[in-house]
């Protein structure tokens, strides 16, 4: 019978969880540089160089790909001839597995994780607890799979009961335009096909573990009904035109993954949960002979892609900028921006409309007039660095605050992740503002650009509070301009008349 120490899995655990922050499985890295290399829309090209560039300098800087650091889920195959030889249940062994990751003094990881989620929504600090899922098997070993799952993708997860003779790829192809691009693509959908409605979230779920094969199955073919899905879907969502970060272009995701089960004759239960290009997870065995060894990457398995603004990329000056400067900015245009912007997430805008509603001013030194806001949730600073990686967050989240914040408060403009809604992009339109987008899955890259950072209001909210940043040649992308017209509506819909045209030709 194998014993299995305790310390054994819990430091397995912290090991894999900080392993995964800064290494991208090679599978991934291999895809989306294949994906880049046939990619024709410059500003798709443009997005996954940055993320491929970002993953190469986490992987050299051991800091995290993305500032989303994820919520834990892990899986677990407990051999029935193992006993544990320790004094804590298994989730809390894997629980301090968890919290010695996240609290890891050379490579700190936000802490992301709300206790009373339909109440106080108090942060937990350390990023506990994990949500964890097991399976009883034959044998003598613990086989784990740790995966670290970034809330812009998660929030895309979808669930339907079809009818038995509804078809399942017909639904995929409705259903993926209305996600919209806040889970980061291009990446990985996972699909979880019969049992019952949660059986099939954890089949989806389960599927984004296994690696990236898609075009070893198109040369083999496929063999049975999951796989000849796998390639419908495929084919299917890359030609709705989407593209990378939603901006246009002929790849939206690198791979389909299917998982199914038998299922009740009236039921026909299909979930589907994305991936983004930060996609997280690794797996070992614990055997009883110590604490698991991952190997990480070799530095030429990345491509080697230099990035730049361009020579029509545009200069601005936040501390200078006028209202006749962004009306002049024009969609799809690249700018680099220095000087001071504030920060802010979904907690400080509905505090500012509660003290707002009350009559009640901001907080001292908290003045909004004339500024961009950025919303991010950065990870906390190690070493010299100003900030943590600092990624933006998905901006459609702010839609419902928009209004008010150009309105009261004299913003002139915010920067973001991803489209913006109908009620959010009119808005600016009325109050002639802007929206300029940053690349999601190039946190590290994004946080060279900030030379100083202080937060201003609301440290109780720990990474939701709201940061002053002073940046240097910061990239992005103007995503709706004053005028109102959105590159993510025109970009995809651009390149699927395209992707068409080429089909029918």
């Amino acid at each position: 019978m194998t014993v299995i120490r305790e310390d054994h899995l819990i430091q397995s655990v912290a090991d894999a969880l900080q392993h995964i922050s800064y290494y991208h499985p090679v599978d991934f890295i291999q895809a989306l540089h294949k994906a880049y290399e046939r990619e024709e829309s410059q500003a798709a090209k443009d997005a996954m160089a940055q993320i491929l560039i970002n993953s190469k300098m986490c992987a050299e800087g051991l800091r995290p790909i993305c500032q989303d650091t994820g919520i834990v889920t892990v899986f677990l195959k407990i051999g029935m001839n193992v006993s544990w030889q320790g004094t804590r249940s298994v989730d809390d062994m894997v629980n301090e597995g968890v919290r010695r990751a996240y609290t890891h003094p050379d490579n700190v990881l936000r802490a992301s994780i709300l206790d009373d989620p339909a109440g106080a929504r108090k942060n937990t600090k350390d990023n506990t607890p994990a949500v964890i899922h097991y399976t009883i098997v034959p044998g003598d070993t613990v086989d784990i799979t740790v995966a670290a799952k970034g809330g812009g993708s998660e929030n895309k997860a979808k669930m339907v009961m079809l009818n038995p003779s509804d078809s399942i790829v017909d639904w995929v192809l409705k259903t993926v335009p209305t996600m919209g691009a806040g889970w980061c693509p291009p990446g990985m959908l996972g699909l979880g096909i019969g049992g019952t409605a949660e059986k099939a979230m954890l089949l989806a779920k389960e599927s984004l573990m296994d690696p990236i094969d898609i075009h070893d199955l198109m040369e083999r073919g496929p063999q049975n009904r999951a796989e000849e899905l796998r390639l419908e879907i495929f084919e299917g969502v890359n030609n709705l035109g989407i593209g990378a970060q939603g901006l246009g272009g002929l790849t939206t995701v690198l791979d389909i993954k299917i998982k199914d089960y038998p299922t009740h004759a009236a039921s026909l239960p299909v979930a589907m949960i994305p991936n983004c290009a930060a996609t997280r997870h690794a797996h070992f065995v614990l055997d009883g002979s110590g604490v698991a060894k991952l190997n990480p990457p070799k530095v030429d398995d990345w491509p080697d892609i230099a990035w730049g603004a361009g020579a029509n990329a545009k200069r601005v000056d936040l501390n200078t900028v006028t209202q006749a400067d962004i009306e002049s900015w024009l969609p799809g245009e690249t700018i680099l921006l220095s000087g001071s912007m504030l920060t802010g997430r979904d907690a400080a805008h509905k505090r500012i409309q509660e003290l707002l509603a009350k009559g009640e001013s901001l907080p001292e030194g908290l003045d909004f007039k004339g500024k961009f806001i950025y919303y991010v949730g950065p990870v906390d600073a190690v070493r010299d660095e100003a900030v943590g990686p600092a990624g933006p967050t998905t901006a459609t989240r702010m839609d419902k605050f928009t209004d008010m914040m150009l309105e009261k408060t004299g913003l002139m403009g915010m920067i973001g992740k991803a489209e913006r809604g109908p009620v959010a992009i009119e808005s600016i339109k009325n109050h002639k503002a802007v929206y300029l987008m940053a690349v999601g899955g190039a946190a590290y890259l994004v946080s060279k650009a900030i030379r100083e950072a202080k937060i201003v209001a609301f440290k109780d909210m720990g990474m939701e509070a709201i940061h002053e940043f002073v940046v240097e040649d910061m990239p992005v992308t103007v995503a709706v301009d004053s005028k109102g017209e959105s590159v993510h509506q025109t970009g995809p819909a651009l390149w699927q008349q395209k992707i068409a045209i080429r089909q029918s030709s």
